[in-house]
């Protein structure tokens, strides 16, 4: 974040721009693109201007394997196992539901619960 906001403030004393401005608002967006061409962010990372802490394959190996004593774990089980048995679902931040006719969902409000009866109970009833 202090990465951004001396972007951001920066462009907005060149271009004399309040904070409000569409201009800061696409360029508070563009910082946060994951497109490695084109994220302000990887811009930076190019031009040796940021401290990386972790490497492109440490990046990789997170988009598919969850921190495994986290509700993402718990995320990360339901939708293997939803997509195994081919089942409809929805799945937010703490919502795990089915999209079937009872439509069953649990609400999963511990960020550090790697492991909820509920949910287990909810992957056992795709079977």
């Amino acid at each position: 974040w202090v990465a951004k906001y001396q972007l951001i403030a920066a462009y907005m004393r060149r271009h004399e721009l309040p904070l409000g401005h569409p201009r800061i608002q696409m360029l508070d967006l563009a910082y946060h693109d994951v497109v490695r061409d084109r994220g302000l962010y990887h811009v930076l990372a190019r031009q040796q201007r940021m401290t990386r802490i972790v490497d492109d394959e440490d990046i990789d190996a997170a988009t598919t394997e969850p921190p495994p004593n986290t509700r993402a774990a718990l995320r990360g089980r339901f939708i293997r196992e939803a997509k195994r048995h081919q089942r409809d679902y929805t799945v937010d931040w703490v919502h795990l539901k089915l999209n079937d006719q009872s439509q069953r969902t649990v609400l999963c409000k511990d960020p550090f619960a790697s492991h909820d009866d509920r949910v287990e109970r909810l992957i056992e009833s795709m079977r």
